[in-house]
């Protein structure tokens, strides 16, 4: 690759630092520029490799994110600001307004890396998932050459963090999902690495997990779970399946035993894209983002595969069920269908509905038949909004809940901080709550004529009683964040 000097980064709005970067202020550092947008699941996958790399090479590498966004949404910079400590994100991030440093540098997709060498030149750039060993070898061979010249400043770089200056210690931490059932409520804690179960009223139950992030089998003490969404309850076995996201597992709580078991995945994300089949333990997943059981059958929304898999429990081989792989709105038979990180998945007798956030729209699969069909939204990567109205008309913005009940599907369109509401009979899609109370939210469950909302950056549950719509947030006592509970002394 041609040595080019890379162009200076602009005086934007910066995040994880208490001053913006310039490149001239770094040389004698290896600068990587991560192009991201929150809402990528490819993006996010980047994230544990970016952290091993800068602890690897912390006196002499600076991670840079520059967050260009797709949706309108992603352009606030609160938002940006709750991504960060949500993903936990330890370096500092440029706001990339107009995409600006994107066509500067021309970037052609998400996620997307230019690795700057001391002398600041850009030397090497890459698309996509998968490329820590590379920039590991990479970075070796920039620092021997750089050491040699003399031209390599080794000293690690002080950045004041978004989590020092707002840390988070409410109760619940981006809870990215709920689930309402006869037994109680669970919560999927998901910035605390753990469920939180509680009456439908809110009084705790059991914590599920110990708040570590990790992949273990135990108690509910000691069982670890990583950053769990969605959930569906075996409610004649007391039996809580988790999509545990990013330990790419899906895991079996038993209530009456009280204790965590891994049923699929191996921990180590899939990147594989190909028709699979295999057994549940020794197949790896990628990003299991929502579940819901059928008969004797789990359904998964695999968002960071694009598809959906499907389970049985009493062989546990897993498969996949729907979806090519790539990642675009494509409706018609089960194996040449194609979706967009579907986010949330809900069934009826006849239909598995899932929420294809990239898309921005709900999809529809008849278990009969096998055909994929979009129920609404524009069904196309880039068309997304806020409108109401019948089926391609329908304007969303990265729906990420979805839950049917009685001939109608509730949404979580989730960067429009709206719940909308399909009529299935009429395909009528219209705004129900949503002005101003929610910020994000991400997932829905309904109980007797109650709608219980993941209200995901408020980091509240709220409740929504169906008869006269109003709506409360859910009073949790005696819960506190893990690092932040006081011992009882017995």
């Amino acid at each position: 690759m041609v040595r080019v000097r890379a162009p200076e980064l602009p005086q934007y709005n910066w995040l994880n630092t208490d001053k913006p970067l310039l490149l001239k202020q770094l040389r004698g550092r290896i600068v990587i520029l991560d192009f991201w947008t929150y809402c990528c699941i490819n993006c996010l996958h980047v994230l544990p490799d970016l952290k091993y790399l800068e602890q690897k090479y912390k006196d002499s590498l600076t991670v840079i994110g520059v967050h260009s966004a797709k949706f309108d949404n992603e352009k606030d910079i609160e938002n940006i600001r709750q991504a960060i400590l949500r993903y936990d994100i330890e370096h500092p991030v440029l706001v990339d307004k107009d995409f600006r440093v994107w066509q500067e540098y021309a970037v052609r997709a998400y996620p997307s890396f230019m690795v700057i060498d001391p002398d600041g030149y850009v030397v090497a750039s890459f698309m996509g998932e998968g490329k820590r060993e590379i920039l590991d070898e990479l970075i070796q061979q920039i620092i021997q050459q750089h050491q040699d010249k003399g031209t390599i400043n080794l000293q690690e770089l002080d950045v004041i963090l978004e989590k020092q200056r707002q840390p988070i210690i409410t109760p619940l931490a981006f809870p990215g999902k709920v689930l309402a059932t006869s037994s109680g409520l669970f919560i999927a804690d998901t910035g605390h690495n753990r469920i939180v179960m509680t009456t439908l009223e809110g009084e705790v139950l059991h914590i599920i997990g110990s708040g570590k992030s990790g992949l273990k089998d135990d108690n509910f003490n000691i069982g670890e779970f990583s950053a769990p969404q969605g959930m569906t309850f075996d409610n004649h076995n007391q039996i809580l399946y988790i999509a545990d996201t990013e330990n790419h597992a899906l895991r079996k709580v038993d209530l009456r035993c009280q204790c965590v078991e891994t049923i699929a995945g191996t921990g180590i994300q899939s990147r594989n894209l190909q028709p699979t089949q295999g057994n549940a333990l020794d197949t790896s997943l990628n990003s299991p983002w929502d579940l819901v059981k059928h008969k004797n059958q789990l359904y998964i929304a695999m968002a960071g595969s694009h598809q959906i898999w499907m389970m049985d429990l009493e062989t546990n081989i897993i498969k996949t069920y729907a979806g090519t792989g790539a990642e675009a709105c494509f409706d018609g038979e089960l194996n040449t269908s194609v979706f967009a990180q579907p986010s949330s998945i809900t069934i009826n007798s006849n239909f598995l509905y899932t929420a294809d956030s990239e898309s921005s729209s709900i999809r529809a699969i008849e278990l009969n038949t096998g055909i994929v069909k979009t129920i609404c939204g524009g069904g196309d990567l880039y068309l997304f909004g806020d409108k109401d109205g019948f089926g391609e008309e329908v304007r969303l913005q990265h729906c990420m809940g979805v839950e049917y009940i009685q001939g109608n599907l509730w949404v979580a369109d989730t960067y429009n901080h709206k719940i909308k509401l399909v009529n299935l009979q009429t395909g009528e899609c219209k705004t129900v709550l949503g002005n101003g109370e929610f910020s994000e939210p991400s997932g829905l469950s309904i109980f007797n004529l109650n709608l219980y909302i993941a209200d995901t950056n408020n980091h509240v549950i709220q409740h929504v009683n169906l008869n006269t719509l109003e709506a409360t947030t859910l009073k949790i006592s005696g819960l506190c964040a893990p690092d932040f509970c006081i011992p009882s002394i017995s």
